[in-house]
């Protein structure tokens, strides 16, 4: 398939600029493969298509503050940095991009807070926007790490053209999230409450973790019609033994596995034996999911609505089937859903 086949649009006004009230309130579309049909569901009623013993795979991984504003030396420009990875722990050393970018050169000074408590300097260019700071700060690590958490905001997607709210840093977060690494929210799990899990785990479904840190990379733009052409950045992903003895004892059982996101089915897809079983895992993946694909784990999925011409799109489309895929987005278009990462969500059986 070529990039073109993804060039879906929708009204701007479905852009979600706010989270559902409640979790799991969220509204649900249901979208059968077998028999093509669509049903409207709230996300709650997920319970209904699941019994004891089905296993949904989970994304752990927890957002960190990401997105900081500093001034530069001497000219006093505001410029944003959103940090990507931290490169070097004892010297401080951070990949970041920057904006505007043409400002910022090797050697230039910026100050973060009001009174300048934090400074960086820039010690290289990796891309047009990408730099390499290194901090300077004179406390400890753990001193160094709060800082940059009371410095930072949540980076909600630039798409919401609101300003960061104090509900964001909660709710673009999954409440199951644990493992700090992540600078976007694998948002079909923002849709789980806590009611919800547990009314889950007491119908007997079993939860497996896995951790994906999601990078920015996920949504960079694909700017090739041939989609095998196209190169994802690769993100740290970790599988435990734990998940995997999960997720392959309700495969020999014939269970139901329902990966939460399209970053969960990424993890386990990127670690697959020639059994098709699931392995432990731990390193970087820059697997590319495109149709046609041959899944090799889970029989099932939640995701939510994604943007045209997107490689999340494009997963969705190799599990749905193209033309079930633009048939259920022609129906949420109709039906007023909301869309990215705030929005509604999508389970395909």
């Amino acid at each position: 398939m070529k990039l073109s086949h993804f060039n879906l649009t929708f009204p701007a006004e479905l852009l979600a600029e706010y989270p559902a009230e409640n979790r799991d309130e969220s509204r649900l579309m249901v979208v059968n493969r077998k028999t093509k049909t669509i049903e409207h569901k709230m996300f709650k009623d997920i319970i209904d298509y699941f019994d004891d013993g089905d296993v949904m795979i989970l994304n752990n991984t927890k957002v960190f503050p990401a997105r900081m504003f500093g001034n530069k030396e001497k000219t006093g420009a505001r410029i944003e940095v959103f940090l990507l990875r931290e490169l070097n722990a004892e010297q401080r050393l951070w990949d970041v991009l920057v904006d505007p970018a043409r400002k910022i050169r090797i050697g230039n000074k910026l100050y973060f807070g009001d009174d300048d408590s934090l400074v960086a300097e820039v010690i290289d260019n990796t891309t047009s926007r990408g730099r390499t700071l290194r901090f300077l700060y004179d406390g400890s690590y753990d001193e160094f790490r709060k800082k940059l958490t009371e410095l930072g905001e949540t980076p909600i997607p630039k798409y919401i053209t609101r300003d960061v709210t104090e509900e964001d840093a909660e709710r673009y977060q999954t409440i199951y999230a644990k493992e700090e690494g992540a600078v976007a929210a694998p948002t079909a799990g923002l849709h789980f409450s806590k009611h919800l899990l547990k009314k889950l785990e007491i119908k007997g479904i079993n939860f497996a973790e896995v951790t994906l840190h999601v990078g920015l990379g996920t949504f960079n733009p694909v700017e090739v019609e041939d989609l095998s052409k196209h190169k994802m950045d690769s993100e740290e992903l970790k599988i435990p033994q734990l998940a995997c003895d999960i997720v392959n004892n309700a495969k020999i059982n014939k269970k139901k596995i329902c990966c939460i996101g399209t970053t969960s089915m990424r993890a386990i897809e990127s670690s697959v034996s020639s059994a098709r079983a699931l392995n432990p895992f731990e390193g970087w993946t820059n697997k590319f999911i495109f149709p046609p694909y041959d899944f090799s784990i889970a029989d099932c999925m939640v995701t939510n609505f994604h943007t045209p011409k997107s490689t999340l799109l494009m997963m969705v489309s190799a599990f749905c089937g193209h033309d079930l895929m633009k048939k259920a987005y022609e129906e949420a278009i109709k039906e007023k859903y909301r869309f990215y990462s705030y929005g509604d969500a999508m389970l395909i059986i």
